[in-house]
């Protein structure tokens, strides 16, 4: 596994920020992967640095699934909707937390394109999931990585 210690941001060619799911780290809410060959090509390389906001966040692995109740990522981080677990609890304080984790690591190594993985109620572009289904918008992370002008790509 890829470890964040193992990067030097002064001296780094890390050009991207991907979901640490993408490149095989076993993090999403059921303790797999959704592994994507080029995502995982470009940690290995040393062009990219993984991030994982939820566990960031402090969420364990495996974990409920959560979603955005209603509204997105960007009414999230307005205080305007809420983060909730299947069984009602908020979570929306755990994915504040990784959202600015991830900033602050697409800062240090001064990122200006991040590949997040679709659907999810953190790294969502263009699409996350709302009982069960597929809706329109982008995850908390997402959101606040474009609000900061990170170009996010969805994977």
């Amino acid at each position: 596994m890829f470890l964040l210690t193992e990067c030097d941001p002064m001296s780094s060619k890390i050009e991207y920020l991907v979901s640490a799911c993408l490149c095989g780290i076993p993090c999403r809410y059921n303790g797999k992967s959704a592994l994507h060959p080029g995502a995982e090509r470009l940690v290995r390389t040393g062009k990219a640095v993984p991030v994982c906001p939820e566990v960031l966040g402090g969420l364990p692995i495996p974990r409920e699934p959560v979603e955005i109740a209603r509204g997105d990522g960007e009414d999230v981080l307005s205080g305007a909707a809420e983060v909730t677990s299947g069984s009602g609890d908020n979570m929306t304080p755990f994915l504040l937390q990784g959202a600015l984790a991830s900033l602050r690591i697409a800062k240090e190594f001064n990122v200006k394109v991040a590949w997040m993985k679709q659907r999810s109620p953190s790294c969502g572009c263009g699409q996350i999931k709302r009982k069960g289904r597929r809706a329109r918008g982008d995850g908390v992370t997402t959101a606040l990585l474009k609000r900061e002008g990170i170009k996010v790509v969805p994977r």
